[in-house]
């Protein structure tokens, strides 16, 4: 009984988390009138990708999404560097101030994101970083979540493992790199993962950093696009755009899903 009652929970949450998604699919194949017919339709009929057709032969959103791809995939490579880097050097190296100085890294983490877009732009324009590339990528290349998570990580490695190399003549930046470091595979996907999604997604700081339309990651681009229609608003074809845009997200998240489990599994243990 208790059985049934969960599994019936479970499947009505999963339902409620799918219904936004499976009616951005169902959008996207309707034609604008069946979109807009009162009562709403609920299913595609007749069926239509032209929407898909429209949304994919704007060259604009192909740019946007160029854009999107190259500031994550970025991001994602700087955070889990610069994240395993410090991260291994608060766990495994003693200098003075460690401790002081991973709760200041800490306390980052509770300050809101829309705190620091004021200083953040001050310091992006008077390095002349306004409009460019550098604007959407250096300021996410390093992140508090990162470095604590591969902390935890590196924490848990075997005490012996780090000795034996030792002995054996390895240096420690060699040892971070051929033993500590292949070895956090789920922390490197897990990071992976919540940067890739965060990157991708972020709307405000693009927003605010970039102006040229050839900028615009596919959030700011997707929002613009809205914007351009006028009178009325095309559904079906903004459905079929964003769900281009999604793709990539699921692609990653199916990829590094083993590993993302494993990192939160692996975490749980040793919690």
């Amino acid at each position: 009984m208790n059985r049934a009652l969960g599994l019936t929970t479970l499947w009505i949450g999963a339902l409620l988390c799918a219904a936004p998604f499976l009616l951005l699919i169902t959008t996207s194949l309707m034609t604008y009138e069946q979109a807009m017919a009162y009562p709403p339709a609920f299913w595609p009929s007749p069926l239509t990708l032209d929407n898909f057709r429209k949304a994919m032969g704007e060259g604009a959103l192909w740019r946007w999404f160029g854009n999107s791809v190259l500031v994550a995939v970025l991001t994602v490579a700087g955070q889990i560097l610069t994240g395993a880097m410090a991260g291994y050097a608060f766990a495994r190296m003693s200098f003075r101030g460690r401790d002081v100085l991973f709760f200041i890294v800490l306390m980052t983490m509770m300050v809101p994101v829309q705190v620091n877009l004021v200083p953040l732009f001050a310091l992006v324009a008077r390095l002349g970083w306004v409009d460019t590339y550098q604007a959407l990528i250096i300021p996410d290349l390093a992140g508090a979540f990162g470095i604590f998570l591969f902390r935890q990580w590196f924490m848990g490695l075997p005490k012996e493992l780090e000795d034996a190399a030792r002995l054996d003549g390895c240096s420690p930046w060699r040892f971070f790199w051929t033993v500590a470091l292949p070895t956090a595979t789920p922390a490197v996907a897990t990071l992976g993962i919540f940067q890739f999604l965060a990157s991708w997604n972020t709307f405000m700081w693009p927003l605010v950093a970039t102006h040229a339309d050839h900028l615009r990651t596919l959030p700011v681009g997707l929002a613009a696009f809205r914007a351009s229609m006028r009178e009325t608003t095309d559904w079906p074809l903004l459905m079929a755009a964003t769900t281009v845009a999604i793709v990539p997200a699921i692609i990653v998240f199916l990829f590094l899903q083993k590993q993302f489990m494993k990192g939160l599994m692996d975490g749980a243990v040793k919690g």
